[in-house]
């Protein structure tokens, strides 16, 4: 990514900063330029946690705790209170796990990004993330590509991307990786379908239009088979964390002077 993308996200954060009266505690892409198959004109989707003054929070009101900026010169930004964030990471949210993996990060507190990430690790639920996936996948698969005579053929990829998260938690890899590279590299042995993805992969990242178009037999049929064995899997383990843990993190970042 060029520096100019840089320096027009991070001017953008120190806007909301100033606005807002807010601090960004980390600032990262998510979805398809961090996964990996992003095309030329793709938008940038820049996600953050952030944390307000003290006083913010010693209010009988409750507040809202998402900040949204207008979409504007391919910029889609967007982030997350520091407490709503703490709540999802309880429940072990997969988009937060894949923000705190991303290969593209625009701001970090280096201390806050090293014991949040210790946090996420503690409270880290392969079951309840297998579940997140899946779901996903299940619902991508009958929105876009089940039972068609012509699809979107980008949206394989966002079936995939899904899917293969579920088998790399099902061989117990850890957090799913962020790229989508990562994953097929890691979890996907069947030739034949991996040579139609990077047919795919290589058409969306040169720019090319995945146009509506037949369905492609050995992607759909992998899709299918795929689904039905992993519906039919045993639940993973789930979490352990402490949620004293995240009440001290929260107290240290948002409520000490």
């Amino acid at each position: 990514m060029n520096n100019a993308v840089f320096q027009q996200v991070r001017g953008e954060l120190g806007r909301i900063e100033r606005e807002r009266g807010v601090r960004v505690l980390y600032a990262c892409e998510s979805g398809s330029r961090a996964w990996g198959f992003a095309s030329r004109d793709s938008d940038y989707d820049v996600r953050f946690l952030y944390v307000h003054p003290r006083d913010w929070y010693l209010s009988v009101e409750d507040r809202r705790d998402v900040l949204e900026v207008p979409i504007s010169n391919d910029l889609d930004v967007s982030g997350w209170e520091l407490r709503k964030a703490l709540r999802l990471l309880r429940k072990s949210n997969p988009p937060l796990f894949e923000w705190l993996k991303s290969p593209i990060v625009y701001r970090h507190d280096p201390a806050f990004a090293v014991q949040f990430g210790a946090l996420a690790g503690r409270f880290y639920s392969p079951r309840r993330c297998f579940a997140h996936y899946l779901h996903m996948a299940f619902g991508n698969w009958r929105q876009y590509l089940r039972d068609r005579e012509q699809v979107s053929l980008k949206k394989y990829l966002y079936v995939f991307r899904p899917l293969l998260a579920c088998r790399w938690i099902e061989r117990d890899l850890g957090q799913v990786p962020m790229l989508f590279e990562r994953l097929v590299e890691g979890v996907l042995e069947e030739s034949d379908v991996r040579v139609a993805l990077d047919e795919l992969l290589s058409r969306k990242r040169s720019g090319v239009e995945l146009a509506a178009a037949p369905p492609v037999e050995a992607l759909s049929w992998f899709i299918e088979a795929e689904l039905a064995r992993l519906e039919a899997l045993a639940e993973p383990d789930d979490a352990s964390g402490d949620v004293e843990e995240l009440n001290g993190f929260f107290r240290r970042y948002a409520l000490e002077e």
